[in-house]
């Protein structure tokens, strides 16, 4: 039998109010903290709890440049090191908190990780997605371990841009699609290693609870307001939809967003969008029943998540246009042959465009 290995957040804090009480979780790991954050959250969040923080912690903020890029980490990095810090604090978006963990990695300190939004599965993992200046998917840094803490504040969550908690959704219903195919092909999931049963398992409870929640959820946040339905969907976006990806492994919903990165009509588009969009590619890529396509369309239409291509920046792209991105989702070593039966940039190509003419039809 081949070695399986599953990942996990040293611990996992998720609440209204939780970020009141985070500073006596980060004292345990240290001190002197460089605070990375959004300029916005700086401004905007980070007034209400600086004093409750500074009463346990000596806190070095620096405001995170936009892009999580090279010249970003090393610059980041150098004002750790110049403030003599002992731990890294991530509190914004994912970017920010890609970031965040690369600083931590290269400088081998411990990182927690606070959202604002439930955007990405990208907290709870030992991935940094590393990328251009132009926002081109560079490389996936693999960190030595997970965060020691992840603290997910759902009364900010909950007044977060309603976009950014849907997008999160986007993200989070293609695990189980992905952490199903590399179980079924027996591939290696983003650890190098066989999935555990529990990792898919907890893949499936990802999709089931957005497909059974997500609605309620969106209306919640819509609203400004903390219900148990935004709960639910807050740690399928984070926490399930992280071990489901790392422990589970990807496949080629990420791969296509990956490739769609190379499209500049796609930059102002978030991470989760077009990760939904090449999920429903994947639907036409791997032959999915036409029951299960409708299904993910109908739930996508409900939940405001892109089914065309012009959703996400490409309106009247060509099919010459489209095939950089195609070309870049096969790459040697991309997740994308995590799947089964053939795959070239022709047949992925197609089904961007099939995954765009049923969206462009849907009812």
């Amino acid at each position: 039998m081949a070695i399986a290995i599953a990942a996990f957040p040293g611990r996992y804090l998720q609440g209204p109010g939780v970020l009141r009480h985070a500073s006596a979780e980060i004292s345990k790991y240290g001190t002197e903290v460089l605070l990375v954050s959004d300029p916005y959250v700086a401004k905007n969040i980070w007034p209400v709890y600086a004093e409750i923080f500074q009463q346990e912690l000596s806190i070095h903020m620096v405001a995170f440049g936009g892009e999580c890029c090279v010249e970003e980490i090393n610059k980041t990095a150098a004002q750790a090191v110049d403030a003599s810090c002992d731990i890294i604090v991530a509190l914004g978006g994912g970017k920010t908190i890609d970031a965040a963990k690369a600083v931590a990695y290269y400088l081998n300190l411990p990182v927690i990780i606070i959202p604002t939004a439930a955007s990405t599965d990208a907290p709870c993992s030992a991935v940094s997605v590393v990328y251009e200046p132009d926002g081109r998917v560079k490389t996936v840094l693999k960190l030595k371990s997970n965060p020691q803490a992840v603290i997910m504040d759902t009364e900010i969550i909950a007044q977060a841009p309603v976009r950014l908690l849907v997008s999160g959704m986007g993200d989070a219903l293609a695990t189980w699609f992905e952490a199903d195919s590399v179980w079924r092909t027996q591939q290696n999931n983003t650890l190098g290693a066989h999935p555990l049963r529990t990792a898919h398992s907890l893949a499936r409870l990802c999709y089931d609870t957005i497909a059974q929640y997500g609605i309620l959820a969106k209306q919640a946040c819509e609203q400004g307001i903390v219900t148990p339905a935004l709960e639910y969907v807050v740690e399928a976006n984070t926490l399930l939809s992280g071990i489901g990806f790392e422990s589970g492994g990807l496949g080629a919903s990420h791969a296509i967003h990956n490739g769609l990165t190379v499209l500049e009509g796609t930059h102002h588009y978030l991470h989760g969008e077009k990760v939904a969009y090449g999920l429903l590619s994947s639907l036409f890529l791997t032959g999915r029943s036409p029951h299960l396509i409708k299904e993910l369309y109908q739930l996508f239409g409900e939940l405001g998540l892109p089914t065309r291509l012009r959703d996400i920046g490409l309106s009247g792209v060509s099919r010459e246009e489209l095939m950089p991105a195609a070309q870049a989702a096969c790459n040697p070593g991309s997740n994308i042959y995590h799947e089964a039966g053939e795959i070239n940039p022709p047949r992925v190509c197609d089904a961007m465009l099939a995954a765009d003419a049923y969206g462009q039809s849907f009812k």
